[in-house]
Order: C-alpha cells, then structure tokens, then sequence
C-alpha cells in the first residue's frame, strides 16, 4: 500500500480524533485549519467521546463515583485518561465537570493522586497516592486544559519530587518513609509504568513553562529507560524485561509499551543510539499494507471498545508513523 493510501485511510471521518491528530501532527497542519476545526467539532459528535459523555453521572463520574479507580476500566479515571487521548474539548462542561470530580476525589494536598478517597477529608487517601495514576492523570488534566491550575502545578512537583529513576537501590527514597499500601510501587526499584506515565506527564508541559526541576526529572527519567532500551533489562541487554511492552494497544491504561514511549521521547525531541533496537522492532511490526496491528486490547472492559485487537488499528498506524517521522524512517 502506498504512503498516500495509509493517509486517506487515517482521514477518514468515522473516526475523528484519529483525522484531527493526522492532520496536525503528520500533516503539520496549524489548529485554526478548516479540516482541523471541522475535525475537532466533530470529535464531539460522533464517535467514541459522545458515547462515553452520555454515560457520565451528574457529579461528573462514571458508575460507582467511589469507585472511580477501582472499577477498572469503566470508572472516572480510565474514562477521563481515554477522554484526553481522544482529545476531547477541554471547554466542555462534561469534561471540566469530570476533571474537577477527580481533582477534588482522588487528589491528596500534595499534589499526588490515590486510587481511594479519604471518607474524613473527601480527599485522596494518602497512603494510597501511586506513581503511574499521578502521571496519568496529570498527563490528562494537561490535554484536557489544565495546565495553568494551581493544583496541576502541585502535581508536577509532586513527580518531580518523588517519581524515582533509578535501577535498583537499598534503601527507601528519603520521604517515602511513611507504611504505603502499594509498596511495590515505591519499593527497592523504579516502578517502569511509573516512570513511563511520569515521562509522558511531563513531555505533555509545554517547553516554556518547564522548570529546572522538569526539566531535570526528564533527564532523569530518559536516561532511565535509555539505559533499559525501553524494554530490556538493564543488566543484561540479551534479555526482555516483559514481553508485553513489546505488544503494541490502545489505551494503553497504567500499561506500557515500546511505542508509548517511543512517541514519548519524541515529543521531548530526544534521539539517542540506545533506542533503535526498539525502532527496529516497531519497523519490523508494520503490515505489507503500510499498516500496524492492535495487539492487545482492553476491549469488554471499557465503556466502550476502541477497534478490534488483531486488526489493522488506525491508532497503533498513527502514532507508529508519527514516532519513525521524528526519527526519520522512511515511512
């Protein structure tokens, strides 16, 4: 299949979060274009957005409102991370509605956020803050037009105070002293998915307003997963540390994969020798149609399916051509 049929095929209107992000990030297209502006009304319409909208709850959750981590993947959170990777409109008042609920629900007053509520506080609960729900929904709130809030900047100094980056210590990272329910997630090693959301949280702050603190942390964390290949163990480079990250999907929920962080790094414009085993094996992945596969999918678990796992997926296609046109692969 020619480039120019993959295009046409991403372009196509039945689904318009995929159009919108081919025709600004492949197409280079500026947001006030005619097809961007149409696209992105449509984004709202028809398709997936609308149908998740439909099924919120007046406070702006999804169905048990206490649930909304737990119920995994039709609660508030799993639905608000697929709303920003649909790129829903963050002027919206179902969307802001949803933000505030899990800002005001699963947020402690440090900035992190917890998979259960305080019942005191109607807070989160502290103890169980984790590092890949903080950068998740940091990364949403960022997409769906949170960044300037003050509690999104607590957020961010949160990850850039805690998250860890490193491959393996002794001793519990100084503040993380405090029993944790969840203490593989702040145990002797760097939690991957953890990092990997931490990562993507803050490549989504835009260049200008990234702090010395930002930006050391993406130093820190690059070179955290520069040194794993992305998917390998650190130690010994002939092994995977977990054949699923190797296994392209979407969303990809508190997962993983190569190509998540391969879109990742560059978004930040980072090239580096060290992520070419993983090219390679996304290259290796494209269809003789041009086309990459869903791989795995949390289709029956979501409030609604997003393609169909084993087909060509105009998600996985996307974003794949997006991560080898940075890196200049013809593609």
């Amino acid at each position: 299949m020619e480039r120019s049929d993959v295009y046409e095929w991403l372009l196509e209107k039945e689904n318009p979060s995929v159009r919108y992000f081919t025709l600004t990030g492949l197409l280079g297209k500026e947001e006030n274009d005619t097809e961007v502006l149409e696209a992105k009304k449509a984004i709202m319409e028809t398709g997936a957005v609308p149908q998740l909208l439909a099924l919120q709850n007046d406070d702006g959750s999804w169905g048990e409102p206490g649930a909304f981590y737990g119920d995994k993947y039709h609660g508030t959170v799993w639905t608000l991370l697929i709303l920003a990777e649909l790129a829903a409109d963050p002027y919206d008042d179902r969307v802001r509605k949803a933000c505030e609920f899990i800002l005001s629900h699963s947020r402690y007053e440090d900035g992190g956020f917890s998979v259960r509520e305080n019942k005191k506080t109607h807070m989160g609960l502290k103890s169980t803050v984790i590092p890949c729900l903080t950068g998740n929904m940091l990364w949403s709130l960022i997409r769906l037009g949170y960044a300037d809030d003050p509690r999104i900047s607590d957020s961010i100094s949160w990850i850039t105070r805690h998250q860890r980056a490193d491959d393996g210590i002794e001793r519990v990272p100084e503040g993380e002293t405090e029993k944790r329910l969840f203490n593989a997630c702040l145990g002797q090693h760097t939690c991957h998915m953890g990092a990997a959301k931490a990562m993507k949280a803050l490549a989504a702050i835009p260049p200008e307003k990234r702090n010395p603190e930002v930006l050391k942390k993406i130093d820190e964390l690059s070179e955290y997963f520069l040194i794993h290949h992305i998917y390998k163990k650190s130690h010994n480079l002939d092994e995977i540390s977990r054949p699923g990250w190797l296994k392209l999907s979407f969303p990809r929920m508190y997962q993983t994969d190569l190509l998540e962080l391969l879109t990742v790094f560059s978004d930040l414009g980072i090239k580096d020798p060290r992520l070419d085993d993983a090219l390679l094996i996304l290259l290796q992945k494209r269809g003789p149609d041009g086309k990459w596969l869903l791989e795995f999918s949390f289709n029956g678990k979501m409030n609604i399916q997003i393609e169909k796992s084993g087909r060509p997926s105009k998600w996985i296609t996307l974003r794949a051509m997006k991560a080898l046109k940075f890196y200049g692969e013809s593609i």
